[in-house]
């Protein structure tokens, strides 16, 4: 072989071993970019947090006024332990009566008042109770319901009974009655009649005297009503109950006191 051809070859071959290592290390610059490309972690975008989350979950946890929870419970429809009312029976019974007891004292007052105003009607002997021998009731029965009443000019009532040996019963409840200014005075075997006269000054304070004196009456059975309902209730001072059934108490006293004061206007 020349020597011409012999460098031709060992160029050839440098040029090729050259090419080929610079081919290799290209292959191994790039081969870590690769890797680092799969290694590169991808995270969320952070979220921002919103300055009403509190107060939202504060309102959904907390009622507002006026407004359904999640429960469908309007605090306008929430009421107090002391206005909540006892379904029980024992507490409806004594209401009723302790309201009775009440209502007798208004139709009394009117009475009054209707006398204190010169008025004559047969209400002014509504507080008359007939004692009748062996009668079941010992307190006496209403005047209506063993006699008539009625007027006679305006100015006079007449009482006749149904029957004739009751008439002196009748005219002793009248008396007992302790009414002011009524005086019976016996027409006949059946008949009493009872002259009304114009009220003055002293009658009209005597008969708010006399509305003062049923009122503390009535005071008294509404106090012994209210204690008996505790006691068979079994309701203590410190029990949830008390304050429910002491406020059925002080509403109907309140009302005594407006009845009262009503009638020392209207007789003043």
């Amino acid at each position: 072989m020349s020597a011409a051809a012999l460098i031709s070859r060992t160029r050839l071959f440098t040029t090729s071993a050259s090419f080929l290592l610079h081919a290799q290390c290209r292959s191994r610059a790039t081969r870590p970019v690769t890797l680092a490309m799969h290694q590169v972690r991808s995270y969320a975008k952070p979220v921002k947090k919103s300055k009403d989350k509190g107060k939202e979950k504060e309102s959904a946890d907390v009622p507002q006024s006026g407004k359904k929870t999640g429960k469908g419970l309007s605090t306008d429809e929430l009421i107090p332990a002391s206005q909540r009312i006892p379904a029980s029976a024992d507490y409806k019974a004594a209401e009723t009566k302790m309201q009775g007891v009440l209502e007798w004292f208004r139709k009394e007052v009117a009475a009054l008042e209707t006398r204190a105003t010169g008025r004559v009607t047969p209400a002014v002997l509504a507080p008359v109770r007939v004692k009748l021998p062996n009668a079941s009731d010992a307190r006496g029965v209403r005047l209506e319901e063993v006699a008539t009443v009625g007027v006679k000019e305006g100015t006079t009532l007449l009482v006749t009974v149904f029957e004739e040996h009751s008439l002196k019963y009748v005219e002793q409840a009248i008396y007992d009655a302790k009414l002011p200014s009524i005086t019976p005075q016996k027409l006949d075997n059946r008949t009493v009649k009872i002259p009304i006269p114009k009220p003055t000054v002293e009658t009209r304070n005597a008969l708010y005297t006399a509305a003062s004196r049923q009122a503390e009456d009535v005071r008294v059975q509404l106090r012994k009503l209210h204690q008996a309902l505790l006691k068979k209730a079994d309701v203590s001072k410190h029990s949830a109950d008390f304050s429910t059934y002491q406020a059925l108490s002080d509403k109907l006293m309140g009302e005594l006191d407006k009845i009262l004061a009503h009638l020392k206007k209207a007789t003043s």
